[in-house]
């Protein structure tokens, strides 16, 4: 690793973390700041509210990752991203002084999450690009990813307890910030690109990135653990936020249902790194494997928790089962795919994902407002296990080597390598 690659990881890690924060800030804060848009109160509208940034995430996602593939370029496409999804949120802020209305809210979430999802999805495929191991470049963006939901999380709920507005305003400025930061990030991608036998560099088009990541033999596996994870995490998100909060629950305020967030997030942003790095020595199979199946146990165990201590310590757990997990799951994405085709397959790995969120918003809220909560924390739960249960012999087969008590592996390399 050169000593360009650390300040680059340095600078790709705070974009990530500047983008989570912001976007964490308005978690807490989500049942009075739909109200304050104009909707009735209630888990239904928090819901719509989530799934309309998350919905453009998804349409988007891959958009923007074989755009920045086929122009041999990210970081411009960063910076565009971020100060657009800036914009965003200062227009969300003005909706209710023109009177626009709450689907109005919803069609500025939908342009916003658009535009940050340029910007999260880049700056990951980036940190990729860069050499020192795909562990360690994927533990990055996991505490990146980790401590932004974490500071996220506290810091909105302490804002929304004095305004529900202010989560948005000061997302806003981080947003800017990460814009203003990506701008000083180098691309990586053109210098990365394998030459042909004149010396001159491949020429990808859109199309070819594309079906590049689409036909790789064994992605589905990491899609689909990315897929099922993020949709715990957006569970927690709508529901736990709640779930929390509910006078029938615990009747934590704003801020205490943020901290109670960050109780997950931050195991889940230290360990990263360390995890990341324990993949690329003895492979991705057991920390995507069993540190799936915890996970699934102890997110059930939220919610049977009879009271709220024992709620607290078992989110510290649901983090540290989730940092096992999450950057060897990112990790075989880059294990899988040829260098020139990163970005399209992150953005792939980010659609899967940010279906996943959808998925854990639609099936959270749906299932608390019919059900209750109990049965939600069940079923999502019991997907994590079912994903891991069923893949077991997929991922073992994606991730040979001698690994961990010889049960798979990888080797922290990509193909070309």
């Amino acid at each position: 690793m050169t000593e360009d690659d650390h300040g680059e990881r340095r600078r790709l890690g705070a974009v990530v973390l500047a983008v989570l924060i912001s976007q964490v800030l308005l978690y807490p804060g989500v049942p009075n700041l739909v109200v304050a848009l104009g909707a009735p109160a209630g888990i239904d509208a928090g819901m719509w509210f989530l799934v309309a940034e998350f919905g453009a995430f998804v349409t988007f996602a891959v958009v923007w990752g074989a755009a920045s593939d086929a122009l041999g370029r990210r970081a411009p496409l960063i910076v565009a991203g971020a100060l657009g999804g800036a914009a965003s949120y200062i227009a969300l802020a003005a909706v209710p002084e023109f009177e626009f209305g709450f689907r109005a809210a919803l069609a500025v979430r939908v342009v916003g999450g658009a535009l940050t999802i340029g910007a999260f999805s880049l700056a990951i495929t980036s940190l990729m690009d860069l050499r020192g191991g795909n562990g360690r470049n994927m533990g990055t963006a996991g505490v990146a990813i980790g401590l932004g939901a974490a500071v996220g999380s506290v810091v909105g709920g302490a804002l929304a307890d004095l305004n529900a507005f202010y989560p948005v305003y000061a997302g806003a400025a981080v947003l800017a910030g990460a814009g203003l930061l990506a701008a000083t990030v180098d691309d990586k991608v053109v210098t990365d690109r394998p030459a042909d036998a004149s010396g001159a560099q491949n020429d990808v088009g859109f199309r070819d990135v594309l079906a590049q990541a689409r036909t790789t033999h064994g992605l589905f596996v990491p899609l689909a653990f990315g897929f099922v994870d993020r949709l715990t995490a957006g569970f927690f998100a709508l529901v736990g936020v709640y779930y929390f909060q509910d006078p029938e629950t615990f009747g934590l305020s704003a801020g205490a249902a943020g901290a109670t967030l960050a109780l997950f997030f931050v195991p889940f942003a230290v360990l990263q790194a360390p995890f990341g790095s324990l993949s690329d020595r003895v492979g991705r199979f057991l920390p995507v494997v069993l540190g799936s199946i915890a996970y699934g146990i102890v997110t059930i165990g939220v919610g049977v928790a009879p009271v709220y201590p024992v709620a607290a310590a078992l989110m510290v757990l649901v983090g540290v089962c989730g940092a096992l997990m999450a950057p060897a799951t990112m990790a075989l994405v880059t294990d899988l795919v040829e260098p020139e085709a990163r970005g399209a397959a992150m953005g792939l790995f980010n659609v899967f994902g940010s279906l996943g969120f959808l998925a854990g918003f639609l099936i959270g809220g749906s299932a608390t407002d019919l059900f209750g909560y109990t049965p939600a924390f069940l079923a999502v739960g019991g997907l994590e296990l079912a994903i891991a249960l069923a893949l077991f012999p997929a991922v073992r087969s994606i991730a040979p080597g001698d690994g961990l008590l010889g049960l798979g592996g990888g080797t922290g390399r990509s193909p070309s390598e």
